[in-house]
């Protein structure tokens, strides 16, 4: 089913692919999408979406269960708080995307900005995981609590994997690099630690389903890279801070 987004506000945009669920339709795409914000929020149902055009934030928030496949670039906030599920975008994304994200999958072909990951969590076999493409910028990982990022850097042009203050706050969870970061651009919460073999087959089943979802060749080639990985240093960081 094919809705056309053009002139709708986000609120009658989103009026219309509840009215197409309620239809019994588990297969939509959605037309000349230009910034309508809240597209599949706590929808917890299995289907799939096709968004040509440019949704606005909060993609996918509380969201258990859509596919959603992003033919452009996405905008703030995508799978904030998300349940389940996946979202894959073929462009470039904003800030503050997967903030306490507690499952599923978060795929961004491109780069991506400040405050990604803030607070992912995990719990049991629940775990989120968010692969970025291109690179991210300050603050990657604050506070993330559980949770899997992996940052591939492709097409990099010399620009670093990530910003400063990366898993600044962190008390769980794990970032993969790959390339390496200077010790200045770490938080004071995680440190390095060995990539074992565990890992590696970890980045085999999510880089190549990174790359089949998002028609991307070479993915035996990237996993020949050398990855960096990241850990909290401890589970109460700020302990003394704010408990006796």
């Amino acid at each position: 089913m094919h809705i056309d987004a053009s002139g709708l506000g986000y609120r009658a945009l989103n009026e219309e692919i509840h009215k197409a669920l309620s239809a019994g339709r588990r297969d939509i795409t959605l037309e000349h999408v230009l910034g309508q914000r809240y597209i599949c929020a706590g929808i917890k149902e299995a289907i799939r979406m096709r968004i040509e055009g440019i949704p606005g934030n909060d993609l996918g928030a509380f969201m258990d269960g859509p596919r959603i496949e992003v033919m452009g670039n996405g905008q703030d906030a995508i799978a904030n708080t998300m349940n389940g599920g996946r979202i894959a975008i073929h462009g470039h994304a904003g800030d503050v995307l997967a903030y306490g994200m507690r499952g599923g999958e978060l795929f961004i072909r491109g780069s991506v900005g400040y405050r990604v990951g803030i607070h992912m969590k995990a719990f049991r076999d629940s775990v989120p995981v968010l692969v970025i493409g291109g690179s991210a910028r300050d603050f990657l990982g604050e506070y993330m609590a559980g949770g899997i990022i992996i940052v591939l850097a492709l097409d990099s042009n010399g620009i670093p994997p990530a910003g400063f203050c990366v898993g600044s706050g962190a008390h769980g969870g794990v970032i993969y690099i790959r390339g390496s970061l200077r010790e200045e651009q770490l938080g004071k919460e995680i440190r390095r630690v060995k990539v074992t073999g565990e890992d590696r087959a970890l980045l085999t089943e999510q880089i190549t389903s990174f790359c089949r979802t998002l028609g991307i060749k070479g993915a035996d080639a990237i996993l020949r890279s050398r990855f960096n990985k990241y850990v909290p240093l401890s589970h109460r960081p700020y302990g003394k801070l704010y408990a006796y």
